[in-house]
């Protein structure tokens, strides 16, 4: 008899592990129906596993307030993260249950919330911002620097900026599915139009000779794919940083 219970446990235990990868799914068809960037969905699915293995691989529709309120606080408590990391834990949870499972979560009582430090930002002054710029090697991550600094852009859309948005006559440069899924323009500064068109020369060379190995395809967004079949190959749609790892 217990050999029987022990084996219809293991059978359940496996069907419930099944489930996991299904409802990952089902999270990420959630996200990309609403627009969300990639990062929004490599956070939410990452805190939505991490969730699930906190409580055994239990499923989430097994679950509710009770156990997303134990999640949390065993964040603040047990791994002492910040409150920022609590709350991204906590928006990501409100998303499975209200817009993937469609249900209340109900009551969360008793969480304890990760406090918040009161710690001022540290800003560099001109000459310091100066002295960092000078020391960067003069390479395409150097660049990058001067580009963030000069231009305003953050980390990933830099990363993902293509050449077709640079527009060295208006001095300008078009950012593509910023934050909050907008588009806008921001300045390019004079001193950068030289270097700039050095990197974009090398970035050419590496994608006609991606292109003779039978390479140099890129990612489109939505449907431009469909739309524009041979878009993908063409120098426009490149990256400014092709060798670095391109992320939609």
């Amino acid at each position: 008899m217990d050999k029987l219970c022990k084996e219809g446990l293991e059978v359940k235990a496996e069907s419930e592990i099944q489930k996991a990868p299904k409802l990952l799914e089902r999270v990420r068809e959630a996200i990309r129906v609403r627009h969300y960037s990639i990062r929004t969905e490599q956070t939410y699915v990452d805190w939505v596993r991490r969730y699930i293995l906190f409580h055994g691989k239990r499923h989430p529709s097994e679950m509710g307030g009770a156990e997303v309120a134990a999640f949390l606080t065993h964040l603040a408590t047990e791994r002492k993260v910040a409150s920022s990391t609590q709350n991204q834990a906590l928006n990501a949870l409100v998303f499975l249950y209200g817009q993937v499972l469609e249900r209340d979560l109900g009551m969360m009582d008793g969480i304890v919330r990760a406090k918040t430090p009161e710690t001022r930002p540290v800003v560099l002054t001109k000459k310091e911002v100066h002295d960092l710029l000078e020391a960067m090697p003069d390479d395409e991550h150097g660049l990058m620097a001067r580009l963030l600094y000069g231009t305003g852009m953050r980390l990933m859309e830099c990363v993902r900026l293509r050449v077709k948005d640079i527009d060295f006559g208006y001095g300008e440069i078009m950012v593509r599915d910023g934050k909050g899924a907008k588009d806008r323009v921001t300045m390019l500064p004079q001193s950068l139009h030289e270097p700039l068109k050095k990197q974009l020369i090398n970035v050419r060379r590496l994608h006609e000779q991606d292109l003779r190995m039978g390479f140099g395809r890129v990612y489109l967004p939505g449907a431009l794919s469909v739309k524009y079949p041979n878009a993908d190959q063409e120098p426009g749609f490149n990256c400014v940083y092709k060798s670095l790892p391109f992320q939609r």
